[in-house]
């Protein structure tokens, strides 16, 4: 009898020297929240061997603990997905009848929609806040817990929420994640903050034909700042919104129904056809400028695409006549011995002045005058840059193409005209939902493809991709998302269908990652994102598709 009652005790051990201790089988992990608790904001969830989970989830083996603070990175997620939560309850109270719908995120906000199509007005964006704030002052517990497959399916059909039932179909399993406060049940995607009163400072506004759910910076928790909008980006969005509604592929499941009704084939080449039409479009603007124009810039985060984006529109161009000529930013880089160095004293090479801006203007102004120049290469081994590049002529239907992440930045080329310029902002602004109430981050769409591209092309594992990832999204905050707007056109490289196609990459490259490692909790939570998409075979996939460019066996050379 001691024996069994040794099995269902469950030894927990706490970080930083914080001791260790033994209790039952099932404990929930707000129990040990007193010697969790953060130094600032509050412990949002906990990491149990490296895995983030709410702390309404029971103990179940021996775990190593550690707290997810509240203003921590992965706490300031937590945030914005429980807000999202937070305001899911109060439609439904407030508007029974009306399904509210997710959509992009758009700086420090989510937009929404209402289904039935009609415009929110200011006062019903007032009554949401109001209803929020209340919510929140109630201090109402957030719990998880596992609902019968069948319980869940016939709740998620009276509710109308027929997005998160299809999501379910594939799914399976005989039991459901669920998250549940006062009498609202909805769908477990990630953990959420373990009680209202933790949900504060955020706001609600009316905004074009929909909401904003704004809420406060990364680095700053405690207050709002300011809306910026981004007119280009969200009219980007908003017409492959449109276009999804048209196809009927708005969320996860209606994707999955098409892989399972053997349908995907066909409208993986809509998709590719409605993407061409784009890229068509944007030769035709730049055509109309042409006399004037001499140089088209491609700036964008990174895996957004640009180096396909790039020979695809070249393509374009030549039907039109005009000669392009690629030149890549990256042979600008300065010696490695003059590179800047950032705040921790490591080589900053996403800052504009790892490059050697007036090398590539005087370049510029050389070939503007109908000069020779000869384009320098960058060794990336050595760390140097030397010449013995191509040697180009600019004739009088001849374009530069230049790809590269500061190309949105006037400082690149202070000494040209700026209307001899034309910029195109490039970026993977993913366009599928889960469901009504969870929306698929452009973040983890580019994330995933460099995870499936560095392991496919450059020897790198899951583990240090992940590693390096928040500092890429360090230099994509402070050196091309603020010049967005300075585009004169917007690009989404993102296809509604490849997520289907990189999990049958991306599932075990992260399956590699195991709990031992610090980089485990992300490629956990990429891997139970991905558990929501049926795989499409990546032979469906065409060769010159931006899809290549990751997963390989592209038409084009790179």
């Amino acid at each position: 009898m001691n024996d069994i009652n040794d099995m269902n005790d469950i030894t927990v051990t706490f970080a930083n020297g914080g001791g260790a201790l033994t209790c039952p089988f099932g404990t929930p992990f707000s129990a040990f929240a007193p010697r969790l608790a953060p130094a600032e904001g509050g412990l949002a969830a906990v990491k149990a061997n490296n895995e983030i989970l709410p702390l309404s989830a029971r103990l179940e083996i021996d775990s190593a603990l550690e707290p997810v603070a509240l203003f921590s990175p992965e706490g300031v997620m937590i945030y914005r997905r429980s807000l999202a939560y937070l305001l899911a309850i109060a439609s439904k109270d407030l508007f029974p009848d009306r399904r509210l719908y997710v959509g992009h995120s758009l700086g420090n906000t989510y937009y929404y929609t209402f289904a039935d199509g009609k415009a929110p007005s200011a006062e019903d964006a007032r009554s949401l806040k109001d209803k929020m704030g209340g919510l929140a002052a109630q201090d109402l517990p957030i719990n998880y817990r596992y609902m019968a497959y069948a319980q869940a399916l016939a709740l998620f059909e009276r509710n109308s929420q027929t997005d998160t039932k299809l999501l379910l179909d594939e799914r399976g399993g005989s039991a459901v994640k669920v998250n549940q406060c006062g009498g609202f049940t909805d769908l477990y995607v990630q953990p959420l903050v373990p009680r209202t009163g933790f949900l504060k400072v955020f706001d609600v506004a009316a905004y074009q034909d929909g909401l904003l759910l704004c809420f406060p910076g990364a680095g700053g928790m405690h207050k709002m700042e300011p809306f910026e909008d981004s007119p280009k980006i969200f009219a980007v969005y908003n017409e492959h919104k449109k276009w999804s509604r048209d196809q009927g592929v708005q969320a996860a499941g209606h994707l999955n129904r098409l892989v399972r009704e053997r349908a995907v084939k066909a409208y993986i080449q809509v998709a590719e056809a409605f993407q061409s039409k784009t890229i068509g479009h944007i030769a035709d603007k730049i055509s109309e400028r042409q006399g004037a124009l001499k140089v088209v810039l491609i700036a964008g985060p990174s895996s957004s695409g640009k180096t396909t984006t790039a020979k695809r529109l070249s393509i374009e161009l030549k039907v039109m006549g005009i000669e392009p000529i690629a030149v890549s930013l990256d042979n600008y880089y300065v010696n490695s011995d003059k590179t800047p160095r950032d705040e921790k004293g490591e080589p900053d090479y996403e800052c504009l002045s790892a490059l050697d801006v007036p090398y590539f203007n005087q370049q510029l102004a050389s070939l503007f005058k109908g000069r020779e120049a000869t384009l320098p290469v960058y060794d990336f081994k050595t760390g140097r840059r030397r010449e013995g590049g191509k040697t180009i002529r600019l004739g009088s239907r001849s374009m530069l193409i230049v790809e590269g992440i500061h190309g949105l930045n006037d400082a690149l080329i202070q000494d040209i005209p700026k209307e001899s310029a034309f910029k195109l902002y490039v970026s993977a602004l993913t366009q599928l939902n889960l469901d009504d109430h969870n929306r698929i981050p452009t973040t983890d769409n580019r994330l995933l493809r460099r995870l499936v591209r560095d392991y496919q092309f450059r020897a790198v594992g899951a583990a240090e991709t992940i590693k390096m990832w928040p500092s890429v999204q360090r230099g994509e905050w402070k050196y091309i998302f603020p010049f967005q707007n300075g585009a004169d056109f917007a690009f989404n490289s993102a296809l509604s269908y490849e997520l289907a196609v990189l999990k049958f990459y991306a599932d075990p490259i992260l399956r590699s990652v195991k709990p031992g490692s610090a980089e485990y909790a992300e490629a956990a939570r990429l891997s139970s994102f991905l558990e929501n998409f049926a795989p499409i075979p990546p032979q469906y996939v065409p060769g010159q598709s931006i899809l290549r460019e990751f997963i390989g066996e592209s038409e084009f050379k790179y």
